[in-house]
């Protein structure tokens, strides 16, 4: 079957082997996904979930139960006072505009103390010129770069938190950068941090391709929000769009004002029958966060023995879904995509070629045939033509096609003549 989906008998041997070695890390992500997967079932059942829930709305939206319902389900998942999840919220980079921008005001200062943001939020501040930037209204951006190794520079932190610092917003995963992505423990002494130097500044947690990957989120160890995207994770490949916003009820209550009107919050946003989907793909996101873990897993052992630099290290503690691998040339990333998208389910006969991407400053290169588009919990890898030329793969809707996505790649390099198997 293998040899019929293009993978040669030589790349499906090396990756046999790569696999043989990885039961232990395989029975460690399953037991997170066991925990996980109660604390979502417990979360639906306090809350009654029933069919009524899956009713659809229009229009207004008043008095939508499933609405209602699935926002106490997050903020139970999540232990936290309240929740935002409105398929109204486009994409992460949404959910995180809408958070900052109703939680700071004309003359406050956002503070980021993991260095500068992934690429699509520079332009949501103003670090690059934009219209309706966080900026043009008054808010300024200081940022305080990670120490060599990845490690906060606590110092240049404290030296940075002012009286104006109204919130500081810590990036969970890597993005479009080869530091390591951090632990909900590593956020959590982050924060604690924080408060010491200044106790009223609020804690914001980008949180995509984090969900579900550890046993706790960052909202468990004092983030006043977690923030993210239901095409991510928490969507289970089900959630066709949406984002969520969970976090204390003053900080919720601004957000909802922020995205549909001040007087209106919560009480507005019609669900458009898409109330089935965003519950069963939350009921669903830990199994399915379990089988793009191991694909990562899987990855990163597998290019590593080629000899390229992956983050994180292929023995390394996961915190979130996403593998980098750095390729070291345009050629070997495009060769990398292609082969993930040649083991698509949708659009596997279409070629990713790098380009012009709205909200990027390089060409980039996206492989994703996906049932959703542009969900990142699907197979997909992507990455800004740029040294060092790296690569970020994530998703996998199962652990079987994660795998095989990945030997795909590994057999676009083969046959490119830029990679060969050691004997």
């Amino acid at each position: 079957m293998y040899r019929q989906l293009g993978v040669s008998a030589a790349v499906y041997g090396f990756g046999a082997e790569v696999e043989a070695a990885l039961a232990p890390r395989f029975a460690g992500i399953d037991r997170v996904a066991d925990y996980n997967q109660g604390k979502v079932l417990h979360a639906m059942q306090t809350h009654r979930v029933g069919a009524a829930c899956f009713a659809a709305t229009t229009g207004y939206g008043y008095d939508d139960v499933g609405r209602g319902t699935l926002e106490k389900v997050y903020a139970a998942a999540f232990h936290t006072e309240a929740a935002l999840v409105r398929p109204q919220i486009t994409c992460g980079t949404h959910a995180l505009a809408v958070a900052l921008s109703a939680n700071l005001r004309p003359g406050d200062e956002l503070l980021s103390p993991v260095g500068r943001p992934y690429d699509t939020l520079e332009e949501v501040i103003g670090i690059r010129p934009s219209q309706c930037s966080l900026k043009e209204y008054g808010v300024t951006y200081r940022q305080v770069d990670l120490l060599d190794g990845g490690a906060f520079d606590y110092e240049g932190v404290r030296a940075a938190i002012g009286e104006r610092t109204r919130l500081i917003t810590i990036q969970r995963s890597k993005g479009y950068a080869t530091r390591p992505s951090f632990s909900v423990a590593q956020i959590g002494e982050l924060i604690a941090f924080c408060k010491r130097c200044k106790p009223d500044v609020l804690c914001m947690v980008d949180n995509c391709y984090g969900e579900f990957v550890e046993l706790e989120e960052p909202s468990d160890v004092g983030a006043d929000m977690v923030v993210g995207s239901l095409i991510k994770n928490p969507g289970g490949g089900l959630a066709p769009i949406g984002g969520y916003i969970c976090g204390t009820r003053a900080c919720v209550e601004r957000c909802a004002y922020r995205l549909s009107a001040p007087g209106l919050g919560q009480e507005v946003g019609a669900n458009l029958g898409l109330m089935p989907s965003l519950f069963q793909g939350f009921f669903l996101a830990p199994t399915v966060v379990a089988g793009a873990l191991k694909g990562a897993v899987f990855a990163a052992n597998l290019y590593e023995r080629l000899g390229f630099p992956v983050v994180p290290g292929g023995a390394e503690d996961r915190h979130d879904i996403i593998q980098a691998v750095e390729l070291g040339s345009e050629a070997a990333m495009v060769a990398f995509c292609q082969g993930i998208q040649a083991a698509a389910p949708v659009d596997s006969f279409a070629t990713p070629y790098p380009w012009a991407m709205p909200g990027y400053d390089d060409p980039v290169i996206m492989a994703a045939g996906a049932f959703i588009q542009g969900s990142s919990i699907e197979l997909s890898a992507d990455g800004p033509i740029r040294p060092p030329y790296a690569v970020y793969f994530q998703g996998g809707l199962t652990w079987y096609h994660a795998k095989l996505g990945i030997l795909m790649s590994l057999q676009k390099l083969c046959d490119a003549g830029l990679v060969t198997l050691p004997q």
